[in-house]
């Protein structure tokens, strides 16, 4: 029996979180030759720089690829392109987006600033997200399929098992915030 949209998007997740390599805290990735990606018999694994080599360099995480990449960035230890593009201009971005429907799971509070500084908007924008206020409705179904968020968390970025570093935010302070907007 074929496995639903969902349920595949669910196992997709769940494979992303197993590490590709021993966490960062042991010091060691999976070399390229056993990663059961890079082909061993090629003669380009002499020539690539191991993943052990470059990433233990970096501030580590305790999820995917154990790189916090963001603080890597603020630190000035990566210096990554936002273009294929030399001369795409940084447009950084300092607002945060609070997505809440008042569930069981705290909202979602996504910042701009951590994703412009090194991803120009025309990556997000217009596709996969309308710029305007109310225009997206996300789906966690949609991101555990990798569309919407899911195009690169559980990719790239920070996997999709790591909930609360996007649920980051008290349904319950943003309704008392509301209560006390609608008072004044």
């Amino acid at each position: 029996m074929p496995w639903s949209r969902g349920v595949r998007g669910l196992v997709m997740a769940c494979l992303a979180a197993l590490p590709l390599a021993a966490p960062a805290q042991s010091g060691a990735w999976r070399p390229l030759a056993k990663d059961g990606v890079h082909d061993p018999r090629s003669p380009a694994i002499g020539v690539l720089q191991e993943p052990g080599q470059a990433l233990s360099q970096l501030p580590p995480d305790t999820a995917g690829n154990y790189v916090k990449w963001v603080e890597a960035l603020e630190k000035g230890v990566i210096s990554p392109r936002t273009s294929i593009k030399p001369e795409t201009q940084i447009r950084l971005r300092e607002d945060v987006i609070v997505v809440s429907k008042f569930g069981s799971m705290p909202a979602v509070s996504f910042p701009h600033r951590q994703h412009t500084l090194w991803l120009d908007c025309a990556n997000c924008h217009e596709q996969p997200f309308v710029s305007k206020a109310g225009a997206n409705r996300l789906s966690m179904q949609k991101i555990l399929d990798g569309e919407q968020c899911g195009l690169c968390h559980g990719a790239v970025a920070f996997p999709l098992t790591e909930c609360n570093r996007c649920h980051n935010t008290s349904n319950a302070a943003l309704q008392r915030a509301r209560q006390g907007d609608a008072k004044r």
